[in-house]
């Protein structure tokens, strides 16, 4: 997550009773996440800590959409959201909590790639939980290594942020460009209607890419040079 400039008061380290906020794991314009234990079972979880107070209307929405979709989305290999805590200014997210790490950080620790076997073993895990998101009729739009997360003690990688993550109608297209320009089909760069499922399949070849490759196919010194790299589909093996 991208730094913000969220702060948590002394009253807000325990939520509704159950959950004892400790300190921050990750950040964003208008949420931190936080680690946190249930009072009761001592279970670890993330809070995502979202001001309300900040929200723009499209923020909102994207926000709507990401409880949604995660309400919707019960599978292994997404991270589940156990409950939405709702104060009036704040929205807590209740979210399991990995234990391993994120892929990219897993990735970059292997210069050249991690190996055919390790990567199908990570690839099919992403590969099935995207076919169940789009089997309801959902898409991700912001697939990238950092939002897959391991679960070491499950043997497994999931899915995590659906903040980008949307209802889609097969046939119809959507129009909200969004997601990390390094992963972005170049429909979504072109400003272009898209097909929902395929800007995801799109990002799936990249982080396959990068499993196998240890590195990104398109990525230059600044955004524009990288843009063109995607849109002319100029990479190296």
């Amino acid at each position: 997550m991208d730094k913000g400039n969220i702060f948590l008061s002394e009253h807000d380290t325990r939520v509704a009773g159950l959950y004892d906020l400790q300190h921050t794991i990750g950040r964003g314009h208008f949420a931190v996440v936080k680690l946190a234990r249930h009072v009761f079972t001592g279970e670890k979880v993330a809070v995502k800590v979202i001001d309300k107070t900040k929200l723009d209307p499209l923020s909102r929405e994207h926000l709507f959409q990401e409880v949604m979709c995660m309400k919707l989305v019960q599978h292994p290999n997404v991270v589940r959201l156990y409950e939405v805590i709702d104060t009036g200014t704040k929205l807590y997210l209740v979210l399991e909590l990995g234990d391993g790490g994120d892929l990219y950080d897993f990735i970059m620790r292997h210069e050249d790639g991690v190996g055919e076997q390790v990567a199908k073993r990570y690839f099919r895990q992403i590969v099935t939980a995207i076919a169940y998101c789009h089997r309801l009729h959902v898409v991700h739009r912001d697939l990238k290594p950092e939002n897959v997360v391991f679960f070491e003690k499950l043997g497994l990688v999931k899915l995590t942020d659906f903040g980008f993550s949307n209802k889609f109608i097969p046939g119809r297209h959507l129009d909200t460009a969004c997601g990390s320009l390094a992963y972005s089909a170049p429909e979504i760069l072109l400003g272009d209607s898209y097909d929902a499922p395929k800007v995801d399949i799109w990002s799936l070849g990249v982080i396959l890419f990068m499993l196998v490759c240890g590195r990104l196919p398109f990525q230059e010194a600044n955004d524009s040079e990288t843009l063109t790299k995607i849109m002319d589909c100029d990479y190296v093996l």
